[in-house]
């Protein structure tokens, strides 16, 4: 019987044309946070079994845009940029479960077809969109520094309309670049029943970076705008209170997970 190759589909004799490499992934990137707080009843809303509220702060909310380069452990990716060069905008909150809190993302829009890839490895709910974001560099002709008085622009589109906006003028050093993407991830894996109902695969996984690097976190003042959109739900996270913005410059590794709970036949989780 011929093996066929490849981490995801579509798998092949010689593995080339699969989506994405295997793990460990590895990813460069600059990140806009921006944290704030809504009502925590419409962020239970997008909490299922066996999720729950954080017990401390339990509506913070993160919107964060990332302008990543990532690549497997050959690297090859980053001679080939279009394999390696991707934006994604995510909306992060936190959740506890079995008395340990994780954070969790409930949105997320990516504008490469391996990021979605990815994704559906673990457990992101990744989508296609359009993110844009001032790039910082040394030179100040047409770009902000990553300093005091740097100003940062950024955008989320999906289809074909503008869903958010911020503009976060930073200000000052930061400790932190916040707290609400601060923990292990707690994400579902799901494979749907081929004819609707229940699930045939559902697992609670917690995933995590296996290395992490960072530059200087700095904070600032933020304007951050949520727009409607007839197929998106983002702006149902209303802002009730700007947090604080962050900006920081990230090196991540990622090579796995583990399983916290699965859904049994009868719906339960163990």
């Amino acid at each position: 019987m011929r093996q066929l190759n490849g981490f995801l589909y579509p798998r092949t004799e010689t593995g080339r044309a699969t989506l994405i490499p295997n793990p460990p992934w590895q990813y460069s990137g600059d990140l806009l946070t921006v944290e704030y707080r809504t009502d925590p009843a419409k962020v239970k809303a997008l909490l299922p079994e066996p999720l729950d509220l954080a017990p401390e702060d339990p509506g913070a909310v993160a919107l964060i845009w990332a302008d990543w380069q990532s690549c497997s452990s050959s690297r090859e990716e980053l001679l080939d940029p279009i394999r390696s060069q991707y934006k994604e905008a995510f909306v992060v909150v936190r959740c506890s479960f079995r008395g340990v809190t994780y954070s969790r993302c409930v949105y997320i829009w990516v504008d490469k077809d391996f990021a979605i890839g990815r994704g559906l490895h673990q457990g992101y709910p990744k989508k296609l969109g359009s993110m844009w974001q001032t790039r910082p560099h040394p030179f100040s002709q047409g770009a902000p520094q990553i300093g005091p008085g740097g100003v940062f622009g950024a955008s989320l589109a999906a289809g074909d309309r503008r869903l958010a906006e911020v503009v976060l003028t930073l200000r000052e050093e930061s400790e932190t670049n916040g707290f609400v993407n601060g923990h292990p991830m707690a994400h579902h894996r799901i494979l749907p029943g081929i004819a609707g109902g229940q699930d045939a695969y559902a697992e609670l996984i917690s995933s995590g970076s296996s290395s992490f690097e960072a530059g200087q976190a700095w904070s600032g003042d933020v304007d951050l705008k949520l727009f409607e959109s007839p197929t998106e739900e983002l702006a149902d996270l209303t802002v009730e209170e700007i947090i604080g913005g962050y900006y920081r410059q990230v090196g991540v590794i990622w090579d796995g997970g583990n399983t916290l709970a699965r859904q049994t036949a009868d719906g339960s989780w163990v």
